[in-house]
């Protein structure tokens, strides 16, 4: 068993986390399974030498005061990093990092999930299922809870990056037609296996029968996808997005989905979350999960042990594996 002296530095996890959260040399502490209210957080991180952030705990001057001067790390446990003043954490000599490539796999697993399950009606048909009207009306006639075929269809990637590449290669299994959107070229959507084609955002969401979000939130794709993107749509198309919420225009895209202007819509984020815009959650064409895109034991595991590595390097004055500032 590992001991630390009362003048250990101290390693504050926000959150409770998955896998094995150890730091040599240092005192591990962890929050909870709730989230702290900004007071609690504050007060949380006094003293701390590394902070493991979560993506909702906004990392600004107030946050950097109330840690103190003997702050070296911020290790956001996710790939996006919106929530961090880099600029501050700069100024003050902060080191920041992230956890890439652990959330890919299992957040294009989710993206998946949300594909097919509004394809097929899984909302409305898990709803029936469960309902007295199931037994009572015996087996579904053959023209009822029919879905949407993917087979040869054409999936839109909007941000071209790791997640956007794992969630286009699971589309071959469908023989379906790729298109990206990305500031430059990407090769490896274009060769084989893939042999995807580069568009503009509008060229993609006219042709798309799929569109799957993956852009990290900026001032930039802030409402990238609003009402006027929304319209050059299919009525036929189905929207993904599990990269971050503000991306997409909520309210747009309900209005576009009770006009029925969209087939429907996954979402694993969300504009004010963990608040959801209250006429997505009565919608059967609407698929909605909390968060939940790198959610499995093993990717969370990974993402535990990245952040440790991260700590453990800042603690010890080396450069960080995962640094991004």
């Amino acid at each position: 068993m590992k001991t630390t002296s009362p003048e250990s530095p101290i390693v504050a996890i926000t959150r409770a986390v998955a896998g094995q959260a150890q730091v040599s040399g240092a005192q591990v502490k962890m929050w909870g399974d709730a989230m702290a209210t900004r007071e609690e957080l504050l007060g949380f991180v006094r003293g701390a030498s590394v902070v493991v952030t979560m993506y909702s705990d906004k990392v600004n001057e107030e946050f950097l005061n109330a840690a103190g001067p003997g702050l070296k790390g911020v290790c956001n446990y996710a790939v996006g990093f919106e929530n961090i003043d880099l600029a501050a954490c700069k100024a003050r000599g902060v080191v920041v990092t992230n956890t890439p490539n652990a959330v890919t796999e299992g957040t294009a697993d989710l993206a998946w999930t949300l594909i097919l399950g509004v394809a097929r009606g899984v909302v409305k048909a898990d709803r029936y299922a469960r309902s007295e009207a199931y037994p009572k009306n015996g087996p579904l006639g053959m023209a009822q809870l029919m879905g949407a075929d993917l087979t040869g269809r054409t999936l839109l990637i909007v941000g071209a990056g790791r997640i956007g590449y794992a969630v286009a290669m699971r589309s071959i299994g469908w023989g379906m037609r790729v298109m990206y959107v990305a500031r430059s070229r990407h090769w490896d959507f274009e060769l084989a296996p893939l042999a995807g084609e580069r568009v503009t955002l509008e060229e993609g969401l006219a042709q798309a029968d799929v569109v799957s979000i993956h852009t990290p939130l900026t001032p930039e794709t802030r409402h990238l996808i609003n009402a006027r993107m929304l319209a050059k749509m299919k009525p036929s198309a189905i929207l993904v997005n599990t990269s971050r919420g503000p991306v997409v225009d909520e309210q747009a895209l309900v209005d576009a989905l009770k006009a029925g202007r969209l087939y429907g819509a996954g979402l694993d984020v969300f504009e004010r979350e963990p608040i959801v815009h209250p006429d997505l959650i009565g919608m059967d064409n609407v698929v909605l999960t909390p968060h939940i895109g790198s959610a499995a034991a093993r990717y969370r595991a990974m993402m535990t042990q990245m952040a440790m590595e991260n700590a453990g390097a800042i603690l010890s004055g080396r450069e960080a594996p995962n640094r991004i500032a």
